[in-house]
């Protein structure tokens, strides 16, 4: 077995300078099923992920259609520093497509596997590397930057690999990439066919995450020597996905000191993708769950109180995010205090036993307390009445035609105010009428979750919310048989704690 673990270490004491990003979110991480972006949603990503820092970036496939083509048109026309590509087939035409996008370069994916060499695409190890000069000459003979991907390659024959990729660079390829296609490899199969392929010229990464191993398999191959990593945002893609670019480029930043992008911008790039893409993000997931920096239990709270870094590997600001106190079953008075202050409110010693008590029996019977639930038995407790100064009138949302819309009447602190809004459904649109009420932009939906209570179509179901003005949040909950209705009051209740109290 090869010694990785003394690699690693060899690469913590002598790591690169620098090491480049590929971010193909726009291409393979829109292959995953049920996701579809819009022309203007992969403008803002890519924008974001220039903002970032990546260098390069994947912004499609030109061989798919127009529609593909006019994005990646677009993407090209922002003029952004990162440099911006096309993935291509071992096809003339596929680059010719790529080249009428005046894209900076291509990702020529040729087969490198036994099984994709003669099952798939029914040719031999002879024509591939032939088909792939000639290839490559041509799209050199075009200006281009090219990276040669030999398609799964961590299980191809790695003496046929080695010679595909040396002709790729011999031919002018300006880089070659190890794919771990479906995910297969150890990261000591990773670390022993980068440290070959290294050693003919400059060589990405591309791994998978069937088995858990995509992020192990990156290091392995930085310490193999590989200087740019193909990653998505929040690691979508086919299957169980790509490795994620925010866990390569936080554990390159915090274990082995490589700085790949701005790490204080990773957080919102996630929130965009996730919004853009319809794929929540989990709750437990690495840098960009919600529960990353959220503390519930007791004996936590009360440690990072003492010391932020007590159970937090790094600060969430390092990352863009921000930490969090939540209440449940396992609060104690320090969590309790903590959320309460974040609120403004102060308790005494005894009140705050009392709040607690209370939070553990509702959480024991309703398993999910939100901030309103705690603030609303704060003020019980504390004799403090609750003055709420957003309430709704009135509410009409339609949907079944072209565009869903919405109109929306509050009192906001004694006036009347009316707004309509138009969404992707009846939930956003009415949101987007609450938005235009207040005529405040400075709010945003961090989280939303919807529960049915009970069967039926006449289902009631509890919405729960957590919303964010400025550096504040708060999580809300509503129950109601219409679920636009109970978002709405979910969230007038949330903003009405953000901006009056």
């Amino acid at each position: 077995m090869i010694d990785l673990l003394g690699n690693l270490s060899q690469l913590k004491d002598n790591s690169p300078q620098t090491i480049e990003i590929l971010d193909t979110t726009l291409r393979d991480g829109e292959q995953a099923p049920g996701i579809a972006l819009t022309t203007e949603e992969k403008v803002s990503i890519a924008t974001e992920l220039d903002n970032i820092g990546v260098s390069v970036i994947e912004a499609g496939s030109a061989c798919t259609g127009q529609s593909e083509r006019e994005a990646i048109k677009q993407i090209v026309g922002l003029d952004l520093r990162a440099k911006i590509t096309s993935f291509a087939r071992g096809i003339q035409s596929d680059i010719d497509d790529a080249l009428d996008c005046d894209v900076d370069g291509i990702t020529l994916v040729v087969p490198s596997s036994d099984r994709h060499v003669t099952d798939k695409v029914r040719t031999t190890r002879e024509d591939v590397i032939s088909n792939s000069v000639s290839l490559i000459d041509y799209a050199k003979d075009h200006g281009i930057w090219l990276e040669l991907l030999g398609e799964d390659g961590s299980r191809a024959d790695l003496d046929f690999l080695t010679a595909l990729m040396q002709s790729g660079i011999d031919a002018g390829a300006d880089w070659i990439c190890w794919a771990d296609t479906v995910g297969y490899a150890s990261p000591e199969q990773a670390h022993f066919a980068v440290s070959q392929l290294s050693k003919i010229g400059p060589t990405s990464t591309h791994t998978h995450d069937d088995l858990g191993l995509a992020v192990s398999n990156v290091l392995a191959s930085i310490a193999g020597g590989a200087l740019m990593v193909h990653a998505t945002v929040n690691g979508i893609g086919e299957r169980s996905g790509n490795v994620a670019l925010e866990e390569v480029a936080i554990a390159l930043h915090h274990c082995y000191g490589i700085d790949t992008v701005k790490l204080d911008g990773l957080f919102n790039l996630a929130q965009l993708v996730s919004q853009s893409t319809g794929v929540s993000l989990p709750p437990n997931k690495a840098v960009i769950g919600e529960n990353a920096f959220t503390h519930e239990s007791g004996i936590h709270t009360d440690g990072i109180l003492k010391d932020d870094r007590m159970y937090e590997p790094y600060p969430p600001e390092l990352v863009g995010r921000g930490r969090r106190f939540a209440v449940g079953k396992h609060i104690g008075r320090a969590g309790a205090r903590a959320a309460l202050e974040e609120h403004g409110i102060t308790a005494s010693d005894d009140q705050i036993s009392t709040i607690v008590n209370r939070v553990k029996v509702l959480a024991e019977r309703n398993k999910r307390v939100t901030d309103a639930d705690l603030l609303a038995i704060a003020d019980d407790v504390c004799g403090t009445p609750r003055n709420q100064k957003i309430t709704l009138v009135d509410l009409i949302a339609v949907s079944g035609g072209a565009t869903p819309t919405a109109s929306i009447r509050l009192i906001v602190d004694g006036e009347e105010r009316s707004s309509s809004g138009i969404g992707s459904g009846p939930v956003d649109a009415a949101i987007n009428a609450v938005r235009g009420a207040l005529n405040d932009s400075r709010f945003r939906l961090v989280s939303y979750h919807v529960d049915a209570l009970t069967g039926g179509t006449d289902a009631l179901v509890t919405v729960y919310v957590e919303v964010a003005r400025g550096d504040r949040t708060v999580s809300v909950a509503s129950s109601d048989a219409d679920i636009t209705r109970a978002s709405v009051l979910a969230l007038i209740d949330g903003l009405d704690r953000l901006m009056f109290n």
